[in-house]
Parts: C-alpha cells; sequence; structure tokens
C-alpha cells in the first residue's frame, strides 16, 4: 500500500522567519492511527540551524529584557487569544501525530491557552522584596533579572501543554527561548510556533529548531550561550542532560519518569477509585509522567474493586482518536508500542497473572495503527519489573496489601517520586498518606494524572532536578536574584 506523499513540509522558526534545515533533509510524521498517513515533514537539523538560533535568541534578548514585565505581558495576551481561534485545528493535529483522543486533544490545547493567559499576568506581579539594611541611611532590596537564553526541550505526549509551561514563563521573566521539540510531534509544536508569530512576538525572541536529541538536543546542551535548559522527558536522557548542564555551569531544570501508584483502602468509594484509576492510569493510552500504573488495594475489597475495574475497563473503545466515541486511541509510534509490548511480556515471565488484554490489535479498523489492549497484572510482587520501570503505556498493576502502613511502604518502593493518589474516607488515613508519601504531587479521592496550571509541580527522588514548574514556582528556575544595596 502507498504512503501519502502530498504533506505539507514545515520548516525550522528562526529570528522571525521559517527556515529550512542546512542538511536540506526532512523526515516524515506519522499518524500512528494510521502508519499510511504522513501528517507532515519536519526538518532533520544540524547544529548550523542551532547556532542561528542561538545567535538570534542571544540578539533578540538584549531588547527583550528591556521591555516592561508588563509589555511582555501584551504579548503572551495575543499569543493566547491567537491560540484560541486556531484550537480546533491544532487539536486536530495533535490527535493526528501523536493518537490521543480529540476531546483530551482540545483540553490540552485550552489548556495552552490559559497557561499563555496566566504568565501573561504574572508581568503584573512583584518581582523582589524590600530588606531591612542594618545600616539606617541605606535602601536594600531584590529584583529578579532574565537567564538569558533558554532552551526548551520537550517530549511528544504533551506537545502543546508542555512546551507552552516552559516557553511561557521564560519569555514573560525577559528570557529568550530556542525550542526544539519531539520529532514525533514537530508538526504540532510549528502550528503553535505559527500563532506566537502571528500574534507579532518579535524576531528571535522564541525560535524553532527540529531534529534529533542526539544533534539539536545535545547541541542545546552544550553550547555555550545557552544559559539554562528546561526537560521533560526520560530518566535515561534527563540525567545526560543534567550532567551536560552541570559541566559547563547552565542552569538546568528536569522532569523526569514516575511510577505512580493509586491506594485503594478497605472504605473507599470503590466506584469513584476505579473511575480514577481508569481515567488516571488509561487515558492517552497511559501515556503521561503522572499516569496510574500500580493499584495498590486493601484486601478486604480487593475481590470487588478487581471485578469492577475490570468491568468497567472491557467496555473502553480503543480506536482512532479523531473517531467519534474512542476513548483510547493508539500508542504514540512503532517504538512505543514495542516498548509497551515488551513490558507485558516480562510481566508474563516473571509470574504475574495477566487478567486482562496484553495483546496487539491487529484486525479490522486498527490494521494499520499501533493500537495495544488495555492490560491488566494482578499477583504481582513489588519487585517485579512492571512495579518498578516505567512503561508509559496502558498497563495497571494490581497489588493487593493488608494495611495501610504496608501500601505505603510498597507506594514508597521506587526510585521515582512524582504523583500518588489515596482513595478513603477516614481522615487519618488521608493524613498519614500525605505525610509518608514521597511524591511531589499527592491527591486524595482524585486520580494521580491531574495538574492544575497554577500550582506547582514537579517530583521527588529520581522523578526531577528538584526544582518546580507551573505556577508562581516557575519564576525560581527561569530567573536569577540580584540583590541591591543602595546609600546615598
Amino acid at each position: 500500500m502507498s504512503v501519502e506523499t502530498t504533506a505539507k513540509t514545515y520548516l525550522n522558526y528562526i529570528n522571525g522567519e521559517w527556515k529550512e534545515s542546512a542538511s536540506r533533509e526532512a523526515e516524515a510524521s506519522i499518524n500512528p492511527a494510521n502508519k499510511q498517513e504522513i501528517v507532515g515533514y519536519v526538518q532533520k537539523s544540524v547544529r548550523e540551524d542551532l547556532n542561528q538560533a542561538v545567535q538570534a535568541a542571544c540578539q533578540a534578548q538584549r531588547q527583550w529584557r528591556k521591555l516592561s514585565a508588563p509589555a511582555r505581558g501584551e504579548y503572551l495576551y495575543r499569543m493566547a487569544d491567537v491560540l484560541e481561534r486556531n484550537l480546533s485545528q491544532i487539536a486536530e493535529t495533535m490527535t493526528r501525530e501523536m493518537g490521543k483522543t480529540l476531546p483530551e486533544a482540545k483540553g490540552e490545547t485550552a489548556r495552552g491557552v490559559a497557561i499563555l493567559r496566566y504568565y501573561a499576568g504574572e508581568g503584573m506581579r512583584k518581582t523582589g522584596d524590600v530588606i531591612p539594611s542594618t545600616d539606617a541611611e541605606a535602601l536594600m532590596f531584590t529584583s529578579r533579572v532574565p537567564l538569558g537564553v533558554v532552551g526548551v526541550i520537550t517530549p511528544w505526549n504533551f506537545p502543546v501543554a508542555i512546551p507552552i509551561w516552559k516557553i511561557a514563563p521564560a519569555i514573560i521573566y525577559g528570557n529568550t527561548v530556542v525550542f526544539k521539540p519531539a520529532q514525533e510531534t514537530a508538526v504540532t509544536a510549528a502550528k503553535i510556533v505559527e500563532c506566537f508569530a502571528e500574534a507579532g512576538l518579535p524576531a528571535g525572541v522564541v525560535n524553532m529548531v527540529t531534529g534529533a536529541g542526539s544533534v539539536i538536543g545535545q547541541g542545546i546542551v552544550e553550547h555555550p550561550d545557552i544559559a539554562a535548559i528546561t526537560f521533560t522527558g526520560s530518566d535515561q536522557v534527563g540525567k545526560a542532560v543534567g550532567q551536560g548542564a552541570l559541566a559547563r555551569g547552565a542552569k538546568y531544570q528536569l522532569e523526569m519518569g514516575g511510577k505512580n501508584p493509586v491506594i485503594v483502602t478497605n472504605d473507599a468509594d470503590l466506584d469513584q477509585a476505579v473511575e480514577a484509576t481508569i481515567s488516571g492510569g488509561l487515558r492517552s493510552t497511559g501515556q503521561k509522567c503522572t499516569a496510574t500504573s500500580r493499584v495498590i488495594v486493601q484486601s478486604g475489597v480487593y475481590e470487588a474493586f478487581k471485578e469492577k475495574l475490570l468491568a468497567k475497563v472491557k467496555e473502553l473503545q480503543i480506536g482512532d482518536g479523531l473517531a467519534t466515541g474512542t476513548w483510547m486511541g493508539p500508542c504514540a509510534s512503532d517504538k512505543q508500542l514495542n516498548t509497551v509490548l515488551s513490558y507485558i511480556e516480562k510481566g508474563r515471565s516473571e509470574g504475574a497473572t495477566l487478567l486482562y488484554g496484553g495483546q496487539r490489535l491487529t484486525d479490522g479498523e486498527w490494521k494499520n495503527g499501533f493500537y495495544v489492549q488495555p492490560t491488566i497484572f494482578e499477583n504481582v510482587s513489588p519487585q517485579m519489573t512492571i512495579a518498578q520501570e516505567e512503561i508509559f503505556g496502558p498497563v495497571l498493576a494490581l497489588i493487593k496489601v493488608e494495611t495501610l502502613d504496608q501500601a505505603l511502604e510498597i507506594a514508597n518502593d521506587s526510585q521515582f517520586g512524582l504523583s500518588a493518589s489515596i482513595f478513603t474516607k477516614n481522615i487519618g488515613s488521608m493524613l498519614s498518606f500525605i505525610q509518608k508519601m514521597d511524591a511531589g504531587l499527592v491527591r486524595v479521592n482524585a486520580e494521580s494524572a491531574g495538574v492544575e496550571l497554577q500550582a506547582p509541580f514537579g517530583g521527588m527522588k529520581q522523578s526531577s532536578s528538584h526544582s518546580r514548574e507551573q505556577g508562581q514556582a516557575a519564576i525560581e528556575f527561569f530567573t536569577a536574584i540580584k540583590t541591591v544595596f543602595v546609600k546615598p
């Protein structure tokens, strides 16, 4: 069967202009629901392209930082308006490019609009404090100053929200940006940048260069004129980014993996817990860093919870994310599908009991896509691979426990500490969970995957570099404190 060859070619965006890579090479972005469809072609950039983008960002930053923060905020408001006008088109592109359902894609794009407006408002907030001096005649205060050029490296699973929650605070605080999106969702990224350009953002403030992580991502890490790097992605790559940035003294921020537990206690509302477990673990095909992966259930309700969970999961409609009624789309790529299938096989080989799913779907409407059934294992021991390593797919591991203390011990038995949730009606259990759970985001009677843009977000242990994104916490990474002492 022949593939579509009429798709548009998207260029890099450097210094306010769309430019072909110096390599003169592009690669196809494939629809994971139908591998015969090419969504678009994106540039396979080289270091020369990156150097041009960094130079443009350096030049633009000299004037951008001089602009008042409220004036920078006006640009963000306009960017939000343009993104909102193009919401449906961008959401459809996202679904075609990475597979999540259209309602989810629309919700994510709307969240991008809200993030831009939130940080536009940050331009009117205070950026320093007056501090008493021991010298009665002096004035001492702090101010926040931009870092310079920020490298933004983002993953494919949230191709609108994650770039915007990094780019928006970076530029409102006076930095300029070189943006390297995941190659798998670079068409969606280009459409976001098109909105920024349409809004009149000055040339060089945001630049986009697409290409391999080993070339452009590594180039950002090593470039002497990039003052800071904000990265979301895998644990392995994130650590390499941090090591490279540290070696040359650049500031860095890493958000990496998760192995997020939900605890279901004997007194939980089981219907609520089941709905949240399915939503938290299987929406977006489980391709979220905050997705529920381990389901730790007290023995008193284990069988009832399992029965309800299986009944609901069996009802889920799997298919093209653009189709009406689809609840779960495909894995984002052939590579990701194979990763998920390999973990399912590890679960089987290590002795876990496969309750449901576990198969690739290849018939009928699924034949050209990267589809896998939602998968549920039980009799999972805490040390099994599927209970320890991030799968990034629709796989749930059920673990039966007797007590809450045992549940918390297992929940904390992970190298990661991103998010966690508990379902209980007992306030003592709630407080114990809040106090003892080693995670950056803990939620009570709510799914593990909920993140609000106005609140700090980040993980503990190996899930992050211990910094926080979003909300007012973003100022801590994207600025430096300058202390000022004035004496007449």
